[in-house]
């Protein structure tokens, strides 16, 4: 991130001040954030942006207190985009803020009041993010499991089940991570072993999986090795696959293919974390 003269005239750094002053601190961390993002959504309008999501949301939901969970394709897509671009713009939120506090913490640390106001936002963005994960988690587990076939779509909705407890992972308290991050493994265990035996080695959704389940074992249990194992794996079978050279490519197979390097990457940025902890 570049540096900035992070919010240094907003706030005195005494502990009385108008609530003008206080919104104006308010606004330049919006505006810092801004600046740090280019074009996202920032955390400050975080909720008017994901207002048509809902919107979405809302309308997928009525189909399915109508018709039942047994969704279209169509329709599974704009539910899971919906969901995707809440919590994409809520995690990039977090971590603005989070990062902007340490850089204001580690600059003014006797700015309490400032450290403050940061950390109110963040919480109040943990709740809400929590609130879409938590949704989304309660919609799948009573309506669209339940009413998925075996196959894609049942791998479809586990995968989801476990990337968004494992959000939930990545934002909670301490004292909840053990449950989130074990509610999440449980999800992605049981999606990939159903998709060992029901996709193809280069189904999209077998792959995406496989690739999400990796960042899991990285991100969440903090295990390189399992990561790599994982995705070298699914990248190997995929390959072998004859669809993965044949050279009129279905769009299916495209798709697979920008997964296929999605998992190379990573492989090869955990590949050199492990080499790099070695030689420490």
């Amino acid at each position: 991130m570049p540096g900035t003269s992070f919010m240094s005239s907003a706030m005195p750094a005494t502990t009385k001040f108008s609530k003008r002053t206080e919104l104006l601190f308010i606004a330049e961390l919006a505006g810092e954030a801004e600046r740090y993002e280019g074009s996202c959504i920032i955390y400050y309008n975080h909720a008017f942006a994901n207002t048509r999501f809902l919107d979405v949301v809302a309308q997928i939901k009525a189909i399915i207190d109508r018709f039942g969970g047994n969704l279209t394709t169509d329709e599974r897509n704009l539910l899971s985009v919906a969901y995707k671009n809440m919590t994409n713009n809520l995690r990039n939120s977090w971590r603005i803020v989070d990062t902007l506090g340490k850089m204001q913490a580690a600059r003014s640390p006797s700015m309490t009041r400032q450290l403050s106001l940061i950390r109110r936002q963040r919480t109040k963005i943990e709740r809400e993010l929590a609130d879409v994960c938590k949704d989304i988690v309660q919609l799948t587990d009573k309506k669209l499991l339940p009413a998925a076939a075996s196959g894609e779509e049942r791998v479809f909705y586990s995968k989801m089940k476990g990337d968004y407890y494992r959000y939930l992972a990545e934002f909670c308290s301490p004292q909840d991570f053990d449950r989130y991050a074990e509610a999440s493994l449980n999800a992605y265990k049981y999606a990939y072993q159903h998709a060992l035996s029901t996709l193809e080695p280069i189904h999209p959704t077998r792959l995406g999986l496989a690739l999400n389940f990796a960042v899991f074992y990285h991100d969440v249990r903090k295990s390189p090795d399992r990561a790599c194992h994982l995705a070298k794996s699914a990248f190997d079978d995929a390959v072998r696959s004859p669809e993965a050279t044949d050279p009129e490519l279905t769009q299916t197979v495209r798709d697979a293919l920008q997964i296929l390097q999605l998992l190379k990457d990573d492989l090869i940025l955990w590949s050199k974390e492990i080499q790099d902890c070695k030689h420490h």
